[in-house]
């Protein structure tokens, strides 16, 4: 199986939410903060489409690469689950890297709160990312869902209804 950056966004925040969705059980498309969170993408920065370029290699999809600059700029919603949104544009740094890639960069942009990260590689990270990749490939393997996580962190999942319908706490 190819790792992907979701892989590693949802290995930050749910192990239960990574198996789900390696297993084929998505429910992204029935959330309405998932299809907000699209429509900011898609809407916030409507010039890049034809400034950047979008880079499809090793099972990751990078919508905005500036190849001139070698910087990723990855939007996202909100800065609630800013280390896994580090750690996602970290992979495809690394994943760049890996092809030969050299110098990349990265920014976090967050339109609503009017707020950018800077994200960088270290050596410290690739260590770091090999580890990650394999805890991943082991959750992958595991036959049976992982245990939820406490509810109070599942309020705003697309899986919320899916771990949680008929469930006690």
């Amino acid at each position: 199986m190819q790792i992907t950056g979701t892989h590693f966004n949802y290995y930050m925040i749910c192990h239960r939410k990574l198996w789900l969705f390696a297993n084929s059980i998505q429910m992204e498309h029935t959330s309405d903060l998932v299809y907000e969170g699209k429509l900011i993408h898609e809407t916030t920065y409507p010039q890049r489409s034809s400034k950047y370029t979008e880079i499809e290699l090793d099972g990751i999809k990078i919508d905005y690469y500036d190849p001139h600059h070698k910087i990723i700029h990855e939007v996202k919603k909100s800065d609630k689950k800013l280390k896994a949104h580090e750690w996602q544009l970290k992979y495809y740094i690394y994943v760049l890297e890996n092809n030969g890639i050299e110098g990349v960069t990265g920014i976090l942009e967050y339109p609503k709160l009017r707020k950018t990260d800077e994200v960088l590689l270290s050596n410290r990270d690739r260590i770091e990312i090999e580890d990650i990749k394999g805890e991943i490939k082991k959750i992958l393997g595991i036959d049976n869902c992982p245990d939820r996580l406490p509810k109070i962190k599942c309020k705003n999942c697309s899986y919320f209804d899916f771990c949680w319908s008929g469930e006690q706490d």
